[in-house]
């Protein structure tokens, strides 16, 4: 599955910038619910990388049951932060 794919699956779009704010927070529950769903360590971490830059993504203890993941996640955390991102 791509970021376009999971764009589109959310939002009916790949394109951000034309979601309604209806459409959005919609979007933003389809993806918490795909997170909760997701059995695949790389979907949750691509779902969880999503939410976060929507500011929505839940607790790292909520998200990933594996402390490997819940630091991948704090690195990328860093690094936007590190780039302005946050």
């Amino acid at each position: 599955m791509t970021i376009d794919d999971i764009l589109h699956r959310a939002f009916g779009t790949t394109d951000l910038a034309a979601v309604t704010p209806s459409g959005l927070e919609a979007g933003i529950e389809r993806l918490t619910v795909d997170l909760g769903l997701a059995t695949d360590r790389e979907q949750r971490f691509a779902l969880w990388s999503l939410l976060y830059t929507l500011g929505s993504a839940p607790d790292l203890d909520v998200a990933f049951p594996d402390p490997a993941d819940r630091d991948a996640a704090r690195n990328l955390m860093d690094l936007m932060a590190a780039a302005g991102g946050d």
